[in-house]
């Protein structure tokens, strides 16, 4: 009864209607965006590359997005945009980088100093006169004179007093009239001030001590002398009199001061009431630098999420669409149900200028509404944002009317959408929701076809298998899936499967790889949590020693069985959660299932639990080296190398290496590295990957027998992945069958066998080929050497509208660089020069410096002229 009651709540889950844009031209959509940039102005840059960003967040790649809000900062040029743009970087990267150390990579050095985007944001070779480079003109007024300095060589002579209640300040007309115009005409114009020798400022809202200042500065230009809530005054002074001078000196030195969120709080209220552009920069840096946590302090609240507070900021010259986008990403990151998420997405709203700017803020306000069970106030929302052209939209009002009960309207909306416009997986997903029978289960089937890496279909056709009672028929299916992407639903699913069918193990083993990727998840609909789960099945399964455990860690790496290699890990680390080295083997497998973010928490609490200060060098260099720092990583490894001479530290530095670079010299160096590592004590899972990645080297340098003797060594301690180095040995040889043999064994042994498929269609005859690629695309459809080959032997064979269908197959659900690029050579040898253009705008959205693509789309071009004249 209680499995039944699960299962339905499973089947009542539908996938979310996804909180960004989503168009259905993407291919296009990324080219006219590739246009844009290339024509936008300077000043226009940032804005284009947020809009970049916007749209490529549906693709889920973590570095290219890193990349767009990198291009714009670099292209910022004003204070406000740097600002946020570095908050947004460095809360992007919060759990890649090493405490203390901020990487200086390709000219992004301004930042990574605090400080330093509050300096010239037009480019450090440029001359410019934007009002951010006046305002820090100001700098150059402000001294710092040692004590005994005198203020200046000649004194002059003090002609005018002014009196603040009881006390005279006595100060230089000339220099006092020149702090501004107002002080100008009182002093030398036709005011009775001109004539008067003593002027009474008592009603002017300064102090005597705030006047004194004022003097000081009006000869000086020093502030220093002041203390804080002195120089606070003279802000007020300087905006009540039109001191611009003075005013930006207050501003650059108060900004200055800001150095904790206490005093960005204080500090910011003063520059918001003076407009004081530089000194609500400094306090917005320390209140973005403190996010998420910053959004739950009233203070910060009451000014970033509030009405007034925006129009405050915006008096200010810092309210804007790109404020609110980054918030707004962090608030619905914590909760998408927050009241803290609304407001914002609410000033999203008001800050939206352009058509995609208020599409996308009005389509996360409808998905916000869904998520809270306002369904009206969502369908408000998703057909406001349908009407800027949002079509993704769409499913928002169809999936918000369905749960106020039109489903009939619901599945017409849907149905519309899909005859009006070309066929997309999501809307055939999104159709099945309102179908029924065998009309829904055409539409999953269809949104597979289309796109496979939708998990919808595949837990709804398990579920109709459970409903069946053929649960062994429902853990094939979702183990499609699974196959490719590591999700923490389908492994959850596949779990309560296990239970079902009395595999406890199984069962045990799933729920400890779900807990590895998210140590806090929830199951059976956050009534139940993963740890007490695995309590509960630890009573139904043999409990094993950590010795034994190291043998089903080796058995299960050996058999490239990374799920269960982590469930394995995950239970050695209940008996030792200190132990460094399993924390890194963790990391090291969930690299492999591309899970960047959880595979970074594991290395640093490799770090974190280091026994040693060499171990912890070595864990600091592979973080490093995993966010592109590569010197720095060398030099981890080669101070742990000074340190103690460890198998690790060798190993890293020889990994390290052969990425940067492979000539002669490194690729001795390398060997020489991974020889040593060798000598040092670890154990045959590390020692199989050395042995590996030596005699791939050697390989390389056409040593082949003395790296057949790695491969072999490597295969005796079970790696199995050097079959694959092996067979490729054999294919230099010319021993096509030998390679074909060894690849087979490698699928035999192998848990996951796309790649080996993969690999193994290079060392036969076409048919056989293609039965493996085949074979590949079947476990793995995200990979994409089998489209390209497909497709090339189509055109071979003269059949140029089915090799752009192969290709076409896959852009439609993952638009790879290299596969855009070979759908435009395609179209340009078929003459079709618009589509060929098309795709390579589209790929060099992706990377703009692809050359092949530019030499391609420059000569597509160069065509197009030529038919133009």
């Amino acid at each position: 009864m209680r499995f039944a009651k699960l299962i339905d709540r499973f089947k009542s889950t539908q996938p979310p209607i996804e909180p960004y844009l989503k168009p259905i031209n993407f291919v296009e959509a990324l080219a006219d965006v590739y246009r844009r940039l290339e024509k936008c102005s300077p000043s226009e840059k940032a804005s284009a590359c947020v809009e970049q960003y916007s749209i490529l967040r549906a693709l889920g790649d973590t570095k290219l997005l890193r990349r767009c809000l990198r291009a714009a900062q670099l292209g910022a040029t004003d204070v406000h945009a740097k600002v946020v743009l570095d908050a947004w970087l460095r809360f992007e990267r919060r759990e890649d980088e090493l405490v203390g150390f901020h990487p200086l990579q390709d000219g992004d050095r301004m930042s990574e100093c605090p400080g330093s985007n509050l300096i010239c944001g037009c480019g450090s070779s440029s001359i410019c006169s934007c009002q951010y480079c006046e305002k820090m003109n100001a700098l150059d007024n402000v001294h710092t004179l040692d004590e005994n300095e005198n203020f200046s060589e000649e004194e002059e002579e003090e002609d005018v007093l002014f009196c603040v209640g009881d006390e005279e300040v006595r100060c230089v007309r000339s220099r006092f009239a020149a702090l501004s115009p107002p002080f100008m005409a009182m002093l030398y114009g036709n005011f009775a001030e001109s004539k008067e020798a003593k002027i009474d400022f008592s009603l002017n809202g300064i102090s005597a001590e705030g006047m004194r200042a004022v003097e000081i500065y009006s000869r000086t230009k020093r502030l220093d002398l002041c203390c804080p809530k002195t120089v606070l005054e003279l802000l007020s002074f300087s905006n009540k009199f039109c001191c611009e001078e003075m005013k930006l000196a207050c501003d650059v030195y108060l900004a200055s001061l800001v150095s904790s969120l206490d005093a960005a709080l204080i500090l910011i209220e003063y520059g918001l009431e003076e407009t004081s552009y530089l000194l609500v920069a400094s306090c917005l840096q320390v209140l973005l630098s403190e996010l998420p946590r910053s959004l739950r302090n009233p203070g910060v609240m009451r000014i970033l999420c509030s009405s007034e507070g925006r129009e405050r900021l915006s008096q200010a010259g810092h309210a804007s669409f790109l404020l609110y986008y980054f918030l707004s990403q962090v608030a619905m990151e914590e909760s998408m149900v927050s009241n803290i998420t609304v407001m914002l997405l609410e000033r999203l709203k008001e800050c939206s200028s352009e058509r995609w700017q208020k599409a996308l803020s009005l389509h996360q306000l409808g998905c916000v509404m869904l998520e809270r069970k306002i369904y009206s106030g969502a369908e408000h929302y998703f057909e406001a944002a349908s009407e800027y052209g949002h079509a993704y939209s769409i499913a928002g009002i169809a999936r918000a009317k369905h749960k106020q009960g039109q489903h009939y309207s619901a599945y017409k909306m849907i149905d519309s959408l899909i005859s009006e416009n070309r066929m997309v997986g999501w809307m055939y997903q999104e159709r099945s929701l309102y179908g029924v029978g065998r009309e829904k289960l055409l539409d999953v089937n269809c949104a597979t076809g289309l796109d496979p890496t939708l998990s919808f279909p595949y837990k709804y056709r398990a579920l109709v298998n459970v409903e069946e009672k053929q649960i062994k028929a429902a853990v094939l299916e979702i183990e499609k899936i699974i196959g490719f992407r590591f999700l923490p639903d389908c492994i959850e699913l596949r779990a309560w499967f296990f239970i079902a069918l009395g595999d406890y193990g199984s069962a045990m083993r799933d729920v400890r790889a779900l807990l590895t990727l998210e140590p806090n998840y929830k199951m059976f609909n956050a009534e139940l949590s993963g740890g007490q789960l695995v309590d509960l099945l630890s009573h139904q399964v043999q409990q094993t020693s950590q010795a034994e455990c190291w043998m089903q860690l080796y058995d299960r790496w050996s058999s490239v069985d990374d799920i269960g290699s982590l469930a394995v890990i995950h239970q050695m680390l209940d008996i030792e959660p200190k132990r460094s080295l399993l924390w890194f083997r963790q990391s090291l497998l969930l690299l492999r299932l591309n899970s960047q973010k959880a595979a970074m928490r594991s290395l640093r609490l490799a770090r974190n639990n280091s026994s040693s200060e060499h171990e912890r060098l070595v864990y600091e260099g592979w973080i490093l080296y995993d966010t592109g720092n590569r010197e720095e990583a060398l030099s981890r490894a080669e101070k742990s190398i000074a340190i103690e001479r460890s198998f690790e530290a060798f190993f890293l530095k020889a990994y390290v290496l052969a990425d940067t670079s492979l000539d002669s010299e490194a690729s001795s160096c390398v060997i020489r590295l991974l020889e040593e590592a060798l000598r040092c004590p670890s154990d045959g899972l590390r020692k199989g990957q050395a042995l590996n990645n030596l005699a791939s080297i050697y390989v390389d340098c056409g040593k082949l027998e003395l790296a057949a003797t790695c491969y072999t060594n490597a295969l005796d301690i079970k790696h199995t992945r050097a079959h694959q180095g092996l067979a490729r040995l054999y294919h230099l040889k010319s021993q096509r069958k030998a390679a074909y043999d060894e690849m087979t064994q490698l699928i035999d042994k192998a848990h996951y066998m796309a790649s080996a498929y993969e690999k193994r269609s290079e060392y036969c005859d076409r048919d056989m080929a293609q039965h493996d690629l085949n074979m590949a695309t079947q476990l793995d459809p995200l990979r994409t050497y089998p489209y390209r080959y497909r497709a090339a032997v189509l055109m071979d064979d003269q059949k140029e509208v089915e090799a752009v269908e192969e290709v076409s197959r896959a852009i439609a659900f993952k638009p790879d660089l290299q596969m855009l690029h070979l759908r435009a050579a395609f179209f340009e040898s078929m003459g079709d020069l618009s589509s060929a253009l098309q795709d390579c705008e589209a790929a060099l959205c992706l990377d703009p410096n692809h050359l092949e693509t530019l030499d391609l789309y420059h000569r597509a071009q160069g065509r197009v002229t030529e038919q133009k004249t």
